[in-house]
């Protein structure tokens, strides 16, 4: 294994050791799910930026969780097809920074932009006549790029923090490269890096609590009225849906990363460790879709339009 300056420069990840008999069928399914992901979420993306009924900030919110989908399955689905059909699973170690930039801002962005829907509702819902004057273009675009910026600056930090270590172990026994894996190799003290982790895991929970609270409010404010309330189920199910999906997955990634059992089967190991890198990109398009009138209608009307084309 090539060293410079204590530090490995290509780490080994062990998560597929136990797929080798069975790697071409893990192969078809993963690269099935991935195409998958790509045509719904492009779908969706493409639906909304045609339809002008739906150039709103809910739509727009959603489009950018989808443009998120695309980018962070990028960073994971390529690099583990390579694996399956690779007899050695390794990366260079800027290739696991890079690795670890991307799933860590996709997972974070989809946290800010689940955040700034459950405020585009709150405002929608309690305080509709002062909707449009608050949820203007402006607002609607600097809530999308907080949704951003916010995620690659909390990366970069993180990033950095982990540069600055020596490495003294090469072994990482995931599927893909996490920080926490490779802060756990360092020679010396991680205790920034742990503070930092705790920190992130703080802003995890303050983005949870100020959507969980944003709801209640929703729904003090709905449940004197059952037309109210239904309106509210139609746009807002779908949402709450969505963050208990995200917030599940990250859970058990957080569970997983800090307290992983080596007792624990390889299976299991995977599925903790990439729920939330394959639940929210499928299931995020697929619950709007099905849920919100506008967008199941555009569906409807594009398929009816292309089979009297094709008769």
């Amino acid at each position: 294994m090539e060293k410079q300056n204590s530090s490995y420069t290509v780490f080994t990840l062990s998560g597929l050791n136990e797929s080798k008999n069975n790697k071409y069928i893990y192969f078809s399914f993963t690269l099935l799910g991935y195409l998958f992901i790509i045509c719904v979420n492009s779908t969706l993306i493409v639906i909304i930026a045609l339809e002008k009924t739906l150039h709103e900030p809910m739509y727009f919110f959603l489009c950018n969780l989808s443009v998120n989908a695309l980018y962070g399955t990028s960073g994971f689905f390529p690099k583990l097809l390579f694996d399956f059909l690779s007899d050695t699973h390794v990366i260079s170690y800027s290739g696991c920074l890079l690795q670890i930039f991307v799933i860590y801002t996709f997972s974070a962005c989809e946290l800010t932009n689940l955040t700034a829907m459950a405020y585009d509702r709150y405002v929608a819902i309690c305080r509709p006549l002062e909707y449009h004057a608050i949820m203007t273009p402006l607002m609607t675009g600097n809530l999308i790029l907080f949704a951003w910026i916010f995620p690659f600056c909390s990366a970069c930090i993180g990033i950095l923090l982990t540069v600055r270590l020596p490495i003294c172990g090469s072994h990482i026994d995931k599927l893909y490269c996490d920080n926490w894996s490779v802060v756990k190799l360092s020679c010396v003290k991680t205790t920034a890096n742990s503070v930092y982790g705790y920190v992130l895991i703080g802003t995890f929970f303050a983005h949870f609590f100020f959507i969980l609270f944003s709801y209640m409010k929703i729904l003090r404010t709905c449940h004197t009225s059952t037309i109210a309330m239904s309106k509210c189920m139609q746009t807002c199910l779908p949402h709450l849906l969505m963050v208990i999906n995200y917030c599940v997955a990250v859970l058990f990634d957080i569970m997983y990363g800090r307290y992983s059992s080596s007792d624990m089967p390889q299976v299991l190991h995977n599925l903790l460790s990439v729920e939330f890198l394959i639940v929210p990109p499928v299931f995020n398009p697929v619950i709007y879709g099905l849920n919100l009138q506008k967008i199941w209608n555009k569906v409807t009307r594009m398929c009816s339009r292309n089979k009297v084309i094709h008769t």
